[in-house]
């Protein structure tokens, strides 16, 4: 029977075989990887890299899709909400970092995205199919109008690209908005922040774009005693790194 698109899942599925071609050949999946797609859906993408693989791990919310996908002996089949994943635990079972893949229901992107960042110490890299307006600004330069809390929080730890930008036609059915795959690669030595006080920091000094930090970042370092960083800027004007060096001076001042 035809799978109807289930809209409280954000069913966009993949259908343009040029595409699906591109993005994996852009993942390269070799035997003897440990990859991992989120979303296989009716496995537009499972089956080329499935081909490629000696396993795969799939994880698929949607019990009708996984019942399908069991049928197939290659797949590891994760009956799970992805957000509820350990993917700690994946990696150790594998016993090598993770190669991560999908195309990311858009409603749930963000919060997926950072529910990986907590172990990208476990990962060789993630490939993902989001919303283009989000991959823009994952990938947004300092001065950039994309340029937020995103931006800083994932920079942080993975050196991030577009790769391929995909149309609504791609999709069955197509979504309301531009898509595109980004390539995201941890950093061998990301520096060493706590994350919970990056997020506050950053989330602060974003919390008014409009305004120079003195009137944000710049009150919150003065409540911690941290001064000589320059507020007589934007949140969106301060390199990424500055931020991070911030973060450390705030913490040696705790």
């Amino acid at each position: 029977m035809k799978h109807i698109p289930r809209k409280r899942f954000g069913q966009h599925f993949l259908a343009d075989a040029a595409v699906i071609d591109a993005i994996v050949d852009a993942i390269d999946p070799r035997p003897g990887q440990a990859v991992v797609e989120i979303g296989p859906g009716l496995g537009a993408m499972t089956g080329p890299l499935r081909d490629r693989l000696d396993a795969l791990t799939v994880i698929e919310l949607d019990r009708d899709l996984a019942a399908r996908l069991r049928r197939d002996s290659k797949l590891n089949v994760i009956e799970a909400d992805v957000l509820k994943v350990d993917f700690a635990a994946l990696a150790d079972a594998a016993g090598r970092p993770l190669r991560v893949v999908g195309n990311l229901p858009y409603n749930i992107s963000t919060p997926i995205l950072f529910h990986l960042l907590e172990v990208a110490d476990r990962v060789q890299d993630q490939h993902f199919m989001l919303q283009k307006e989000v991959v823009d600004r994952m990938a947004a330069e300092p001065g950039n109008k994309d340029f937020g809390r995103l931006t800083v929080m994932l920079q942080w730890r993975y050196h991030i690209e577009n790769v391929l930008d995909v149309p609504p036609e791609s999709f069955d059915p197509p979504p309301r908005v531009d898509s595109a795959v980004v390539r995201m690669q941890p950093w061998p030595q990301p520096v060493a922040v706590p994350v919970a006080l990056l997020s506050e920091l950053v989330t602060v000094a974003f919390s008014q774009r409009r305004k120079l930090l003195r009137h944000t970042l710049g009150r919150w370092l003065e409540a911690r005693g941290v001064s000589g960083f320059d507020v007589q800027r934007r949140a969106e004007e301060v390199p990424v790194a500055d931020y991070l060096a911030l973060a450390r001076q705030v913490s040696a001042a705790a």
